[in-house]
């Protein structure tokens, strides 16, 4: 299956197939906390009892996603190790640091007030667990700011210095953690969540409209989702543009790949909107392109020159079909998300935003676009990056471990079977959960973790004698 191969491929295959599956969950959670969070504080503030059952629909849900976020993560930090191990080492006394600070500040934070945010409402009160439910919300966010930094890091590296063993060695951990693309690509990857998540929200809605355009928790779940595309789309449109000056600035080669520029423009370069990157002749063939368009974009003006990638070495030049169809992928879904949003605010102003159909039937459609739109967008990031893992410093194969082609290959097709198995059956699980209408769990079962026997609650014993009676 693996045939011809080389060690470096497959640990490249390994961990690309590893991180894929690893960062749609927390893509989905980092959003589903927030919305746990203000769903919980409109129930506070208006006491009204749809708030409810969507926060206790949703935050089922959330438990599901962030468990297996989590273990979809343990398996990418075991590879630092084994097939990685000579990056873990050149780059541990920076990396390192940020990753365990991660795990401190982040997600002890977030799994330390889980349970109260599940279990605790009854228990601790209203206040408490508001705050409980916020401070999984903020340490959802805190992760994925360290985590972005770490990967920032390895895009723009800064305040580092190299020691005598070829490590990179912190000199300014303020200009570690708040390097060139920092800014940018957090806020970038958090709007990409927070549309993930509003899609997976609207898509549930919207199914259960289709089935009952009078169910309350739907139209109040497809409404807030609608609002939130139509609000964060274009923040994120523009997030991107900001993104990618700043791309531009500190990795040229990568926007070259995007923009599909094999050649350069010193007149303006045009926007190549489609075409078939041609690798050995080094252009795009059949390509449909606006003139000029790309410099406008990238600096505002129509004549500015743009290098193209024969300014670059070609032993430096990261994949551009990959590149190239990845980052039209991710754009192209995040106009149909602006669309979207278009869509429901005038159906909205029209009265009809609960009985459009087919306005429903395509946010179904869209659900699971997100984790598209965050995977390509991935993509283009890290793959732009190559043949680099710390851009420009450190070449990816010179992080590679001393591990042989076929050992890689094994544990890499033990991943696949085990992830499709897992993964698969989570997944099910959790589309089987969104397919339930609001409110349709079981009344007489206790919200709380499943007790030893011979320890029944009380309250849940009056509930069954007042049935019996």
């Amino acid at each position: 299956m693996f045939d011809g191969l080389t060690a470096e491929t497959l640990a490249r295959m390994q961990f690309a197939f590893t991180v894929s599956f690893h960062i749609i969950f927390p893509a989905f959670s980092i959003g589903l906390a927030s919305f746990l969070a203000v769903l919980n504080g409109l129930y506070l503030w208006t006491r009204d009892q749809t708030y409810l059952a969507l926060f206790n629909y949703w935050k089922k849900i959330f438990a599901v996603a962030f468990g297996m976020g989590v273990v979809s993560g343990i398996v990418m930090s075991y590879q630092f190790g084994t097939n990685w191990s000579v990056f873990s080492d050149k780059t541990g006394p920076i990396l390192g640091p940020l990753m365990a600070y991660e795990v401190l500040s982040a997600f002890f934070l977030e799994a330390g007030f889980l349970g109260i945010m599940l279990f605790g409402r009854a228990r601790v009160g209203d206040k408490l667990h508001m705050f409980a439910t916020a401070m999984v919300a903020f340490g959802t966010l805190m992760s994925a700011t360290w985590i972005l930094s770490v990967n920032s890091w390895m895009q723009t590296p800064a305040g580092y210095s190299i020691n005598e063993l070829g490590q990179f060695v912190p000199e300014d951990w303020w200009a570690i953690v708040f390097n060139p693309s920092f800014p940018y690509r957090l806020v970038h990857m958090v709007l990409a969540a927070y549309l993930t998540t509003a899609l997976v929200v609207g898509g549930a809605g919207a199914l259960h409209l289709l089935r009952d355009r009078a169910d309350a928790a739907a139209r109040r779940m497809f409404s807030m989702a609608m609002w939130m595309l139509i609000v964060v789309a274009p923040l994120q449109i523009l997030a991107g543009d900001f993104h990618g000056l700043n791309t531009l600035e500190h990795q040229p080669a990568k926007i070259m790949a995007m923009e599909g520029h094999y050649d350069s423009h010193p007149d303006g370069a045009p926007l190549i909107l489609f075409g078939i990157p041609n690798a050995e002749e080094k252009r795009i063939d059949y390509a449909i392109e606006i003139p000029k368009l790309s410099s406008l974009i990238l600096k505002h003006h129509w004549d500015a020159p743009l290098d193209g990638l024969d300014t670059i070495p070609d032993e430096d030049e990261p994949p551009v079909a990959i590149v190239f169809w990845s980052f039209r992928v991710m754009v192209g879904l995040g106009f149909a998300m602006l669309g979207l949003g278009a869509w429901s605010l005038w159906r909205r102003v029209r009265g009809k935003l609960y009985d459009d159909k087919w306005l429903h039937r395509t946010s179904v459609l869209m659900g699971p676009m997100g984790f598209v739109a965050v995977l390509a967008g991935w993509i283009t990031t890290e793959v732009g990056r190559q043949p680099f893992t710390v851009y420009g410093l450190l070449r990816t194969s010179d992080s590679l471990a001393p591990v042989a082609a076929p050992a890689v290959a094994a544990s890499l097709l033990a991943f696949i079977i085990v992830y499709f198995f897992v993964f698969g059956a989570g997944t099910f699980y959790l589309l089987r959960m969104m397919g339930k209408p609001v409110g349709t769990l079981d009344p007489l079962r206790a919200d709380g973790p499943i007790r030893t026997a011979g320890i029944t609650p009380i309250q849940q014993t009056e509930v069954h004698e007042k049935g019996a009676v």
